[in-house]
C-alpha cells in the first residue's frame, strides 16, 4: 500500500525535513521549458491554444536546445511569466535589457555576496 507523503515527512528529522526541502528549492530553480510548462498546471495543447499554435509547435519547442529568443519569451509570457536575460559574472549579474519588448533605460546591476551586493 502507498503511504502518503505527509505521514513520512512527520517521521523524518527536522534536519532531514530541512535537507529535502533545500534539495526541493533547487530543483524548482532550474527546469526544462516543458517541466516548466507543467509545473505551472498548463498542458501543451492549453499553451499551444493561448500561442495560437498547434501542439506539435509546442513539443518541438520544448524539444529545442536552440530558439529565438522571440519564441522563447512570446513562450515565457503566455505561461504568466517574463523572460529575462542575465550574464552573471563572479563579481556581478547584469539585467540584458535589449531583448525585452520594453526596455529599461540602463542595465540593472546586482554584484555576488562575495562583493556585498546583494543578488536581485
Amino acid at each position: 500500500m502507498a503511504k502518503k507523503y505527509a505521514d513520512l515527512r512527520e517521521k523524518m528529522s527536522p534536519e532531514s525535513r530541512a535537507r529535502a526541502q533545500a534539495k526541493a528549492d533547487e530543483f524548482l530553480k532550474e527546469m526544462a521549458l516543458g517541466e516548466l510548462r507543467a509545473a505551472r498546471d498548463l498542458t501543451q495543447v492549453r499553451l499551444a491554444r493561448k500561442l495560437r499554435m498547434g501542439q506539435p509547435a509546442i513539443s518541438k519547442i520544448e524539444s529545442s536546445a536552440d530558439m529565438y529568443l522571440s519564441t522563447l519569451r512570446k513562450t515565457i509570457n503566455a505561461m504568466g511569466g517574463v523572460l529575462e536575460i542575465r550574464a552573471v559574472f563572479p563579481d556581478a549579474t547584469i539585467l540584458i535589457n535589449q531583448f525585452s519588448r520594453l526596455g529599461r533605460s540602463k542595465p540593472r546591476v546586482s554584484q555576488s555576496a562575495n562583493s556585498g551586493v546583494r543578488s536581485q
